[in-house]
C-alpha cells in the first residue's frame, strides 16, 4: 500500500470574528504566499472568504506558523495570497 502524502492546508483567523477556516485544503502554502488552485473544482476562486488583514497559520514540521494577508487575487482558474510578516508561534501554542 502506497503512503498517502500530508494535506497542506491553513486556517484563517479573521480580527473581530474569529475562526473563518479550519484545515483549508491548500495547492502551496509557505511564508510569503498561498495557491488555490480551482481547476476542475465546483469551487470557484469567488467563493472563498479571504481578505487582507486576516491572520493565516499552519503547521510546519512541530511548530506553528502566523502570518497576515497582505493581499488576495483571483483568477479564473485560482486564487493567489500573498502573506507578510511570517513568525513561529511560542512552542505552547494550542491552534483551537
Amino acid at each position: 500500500m502506497l503512503p498517502i502524502p500530508p494535506l497542506t492546508t491553513i486556517s484563517v483567523f479573521r480580527r473581530n470574528y474569529g475562526l473563518r477556516y479550519t484545515d483549508l485544503p491548500v495547492d502551496h502554502r509557505d511564508e510569503h504566499d498561498v495557491l488555490i488552485d480551482c481547476t476542475g473544482s465546483y469551487t470557484r476562486p469567488t467563493h472563498y472568504d479571504l481578505r487582507p488583514g486576516d491572520l493565516v497559520r499552519w503547521k510546519h514540521e512541530d511548530r506553528f506558523l502566523e502570518a497576515v494577508i497582505q493581499a488576495v487575487s483571483r483568477e479564473p482558474e485560482a486564487v493567489r495570497v500573498r502573506l507578510t510578516g511570517a513568525h513561529l508561534l511560542p512552542e505552547d501554542f494550542f491552534p483551537y
